[in-house]
């Protein structure tokens, strides 16, 4: 009886099992020993559930001991010249960008995984290419699960971000989280903010890198198998589309991390007397390397979509040719015969779908983005910015501007 069951399971048709797996078990998300933690702490479903209550737990051991510890340090008669409520910078990361990477889970363990199912769903990776289309994934997988990789995550926060501490200007005023004196020269809440608060923001984002350098890996992988793309397909992709629509999933950690820098830009300007149009380099140095970091890795798909153009344009031309020349010695070199009239026959109507796929491979793109998925993405991670035009032009002003934007 066991025999048989061993003998059954051998029989399945790999694809069928390949099929569940690719659309169901892999998740840039669902794996590693945090999730897996709050997992065991009910802070997490198999689907990221309870995104809320994360959410809340998180800012509790983060956020919420730095007002309770500064206000006893207040009471204590430590008064700092930069209040906790005032620090736009730690209000912008701890508020804003930290919640908004947790929920960035969300999205992208909803809209990336079904992209894996749709290269085979579709037909762009073949059946005898499933073998190293599952090895892909199974590297991934392997990756995605790694305690070494979070336990080196995590150590890398305390040995370079304390040194990074160690190594900035010494406080020469006092703040709600140090006084005068030296960099360490700490408040209550100043100890939280640097040994507890500061590293679980840096672990999240550094993890969030991680997971891109896994999902980026996997896109290599795959774009080593021979796929197959179909230069006339309406996407003008050659059926790849879907890849950089993918990369709107990344949307939230875009404007996570612009959310910490406009932080930053906020306090040099608000308290430090700098201005705004001083940063405008840096701000759009920053836009543009988060979006070629998101959609560059895509170009590693660039050579098989152009040798699909090539070949397509070249089977289409030929095509073409043969149609058109066939079409030409029947109704222009001779005469068609009196019992056809060419009011109303098939070829006509043959020749424009003939024009239009041809049109269609000429358009066909050999990227599999678009210059909208460019501006989504760009537009995503300046946002966190528009609030600080504010500290440049009075609200009657920036709408003057927006609206001669506009029209």
């Amino acid at each position: 009886m066991a025999n048989a069951r061993e003998s059954e399971k051998q029989d399945t048709p790999h694809i069928a099992s390949h099929f569940r797996g690719a659309e169901h078990d892999f998740s840039l998300v669902l794996g590693g020993p945090l999730y897996q933690l709050f997992r065991k702490a009910h802070l997490s479903g198999d689907a990221m559930e309870h995104l809320f209550r994360r959410v809340l737990v998180i800012m509790v051991i983060v956020w919420l001991p730095l007002e309770l510890l500064t206000n006893k340090g207040l009471s204590l008669g430590h008064k700092a010249g930069l209040s906790f409520f005032s620090d736009v910078e730690v209000q912008a990361r701890f508020l804003i960008a930290l919640p908004v990477l947790i929920f960035a889970e969300l999205i992208v363990h909803s809209r990336l995984t079904p992209v894996v199912g749709h290269f085979i769903r579709r037909r762009i990776v073949l059946p005898e290419d499933l073998p190293r289309f599952d090895k892909a994934i199974e590297s991934a997988v392997r990756l995605r699960n790694s305690i070494a990789a979070e336990v080196g995550l995590l150590i890398l926060v305390y040995i370079f971000g304390l040194w990074l501490w160690n190594d900035r200007i010494g406080i020469q005023t006092a703040t709600w989280y140090a006084k005068p004196g030296g960099r360490w020269n700490l408040t209550l809440a100043g100890y939280w903010y640097v040994f507890v608060s500061i590293p679980i923001v840096q672990f999240v984002l550094l993890r969030w890198y991680w997971r891109l350098f896994i999902w980026f890996r996997f896109l290599w992988q795959v774009s080593s198998i021979k796929l197959n793309l179909i230069p006339t397909h309406p996407d003008r992709c050659a059926g790849l589309a879907f890849l950089g629509r993918s990369s709107y999933a990344y949307g939230p950690l875009l404007f996570a991390q612009g959310a910490m820098l406009a932080g930053v830009v906020a306090s040099r300007v608000l308290y430090m007397g700098q201005n705004l149009r001083s940063f405008k380099l840096q701000i759009g140095a920053f836009i543009v390397f988060f979006v070629i970091v998101i959609l560059s890795p895509l170009l590693m798909f660039t050579p098989q979509m152009a040798y699909a153009k090539r070949k397509g344009l070249a089977e289409y031309g030929q095509l073409a040719q043969d149609y058109v020349e066939d079409f030409d010695w029947k109704w222009i070199r001779r005469d068609p015969a009196r019992a056809e009239e060419l009011l109303g026959t098939g070829d006509i109507q043959s020749l424009a779908d003939l024009g239009n796929s041809y049109s269609v491979v000429m358009d066909m793109r050999p990227i599999p983005f678009k210059l909208g998925d460019i501006t989504h993405l760009a537009a995503v991670t300046a946002a966190p910015f528009v609030p600080l035009l504010f500290t440049v032009f009075s609200p009657e002003e920036l709408i003057m501007r927006l609206i001669k934007i506009v029209f």
